[in-house]
């Protein structure tokens, strides 16, 4: 089965790179490129937006892939059923915003229908002993995890390389403590992870093309499914006292898009602005801001995530109930990466 898994990933890395340049050179005769050039961006928004459409094709590649080598019967009920509608809708819906600019109110009524899909088909947090408590969580997370993606999409192959850290995270969660899950689960991680990693070759700065809304959205919704079935539930215990320790390892494994939007909020909130409108003051564009090229700043913040999604992994997995002193360590990492970074939007001068 290993060799399966691994002959796939290959597989997908370099079919997905010729298709990435496939969209890539089409996109030259036949634009696809932002709607809204006129809105505040870090970079040229002539670029094409077409990254998204091949990593949602892998998405849909690991799907079949595992339907025809399991050889199962498509059912309804399946949980992999709902992520598929889920992440269609995503990427229908990001794809609808980067060709006609869509109302911001129409994206956040795909986002929570999005989560209510999901609940429908039986994925989602379980960590109260009342379900409706559990489902108005499940709704918030999956909008909140979709914005955050999003909004860290705004400068070269920044998401593209921490989604990437995310994605093996979950991959290793998967392998190591729910390898008995549907593997379906695995082949749709391998397969996005594949998309990701050959769309990083035209995503690095100076970038060729972006992953646009219809990329970010994808990311966002899978990551948000993935993470309840392999991160929020992967606890031996159903009761209260586990929360503790599930809130932290989430925060953990998206440490720097949670920073991120934390941050961009707080600072557009105090002055007044919406959080959801585009601008030149995120986490990213301050370490630009300190002297940082935009390669070291994706490499920078590739590393923190890394890190960090390696200790919520290490801690799922082999440390049945962390301790008090562990988790005071956990929590001084996760406030010293967010007071660096909230810190140095303060005091460097945006440009």
């Amino acid at each position: 089965m290993d060799f399966i898994f691994a002959g796939f990933f290959v597989a997908c890395v370099i079919f997905s790179f010729f298709l990435h340049k496939f969209f890539l050179n089409k996109s030259k005769k036949h634009t696809l490129k932002k709607a809204n050039i006129s809105g505040i961006r870090w970079g040229s928004q002539s670029k094409p937006v077409s990254g998204g459409i091949t990593i949602y094709v892998f998405f849909i590649v690991g799907l079949l892939f595992h339907l025809f080598y399991t050889e199962d019967n498509p059912n309804f009920e399946n949980p992999l059923v709902g992520i598929a509608i889920v992440v269609t809708l995503s990427f229908l819906m990001g794809l609808s915003d980067d060709i006609i600019n869509t109302s911001p109110y129409f994206k956040f009524f795909v986002q929570i229908l999005s989560g209510i899909i999901l609940i429908r088909f039986g994925i989602y947090i379980s960590i109260f002993p009342y379900e409706y408590f559990n489902y108005l969580i499940t709704i918030l997370w999956v909008v909140g995890i979709m914005n955050s993606i999003n909004m860290l999409d705004n400068m070269d192959a920044v998401t593209t390389i921490v989604s990437i850290s995310i994605f093996l995270g979950l991959l290793v969660n998967y392998f190591l403590f729910f390898s008995n899950l549907d593997s379906g689960i695995a082949f749709i991680l391998i397969g996005t992870l594949a998309a990701m990693i050959s769309f990083l070759y035209f995503n690095w700065s100076p970038s060729k093309m972006y992953m646009g809304d219809n990329g970010s959205q994808v990311l966002g919704s899978l990551l948000a499914a993935i993470s309840i079935l392999l991160v929020w539930n992967n606890t031996q215990s159903h009761c209260v006292c586990a929360i503790p320790k599930q809130i932290l390892m989430v925060i953990l494994i998206f440490l720097v898009p949670m920073v991120d939007t934390t941050t961009v909020t707080i600072n557009r909130l105090l002055k007044g602005k919406s959080p959801f409108i585009g601008g030149k003051d995120h986490t990213t564009h301050h370490l630009v801001y300190r002297g940082f090229s935009e390669k070291n700043v994706a490499i920078f913040l590739f590393i923190i995530s890394l890190i960090s999604v390696f200790l919520s992994v290490y801690i799922l997995n082999f440390v049945k109930k962390p301790g008090i002193t562990i988790q005071i360590l956990l929590w001084v990492f996760i406030s010293v990466v967010f007071l660096a970074l909230y810190i140095n939007t303060k005091v460097t001068k945006q440009k």
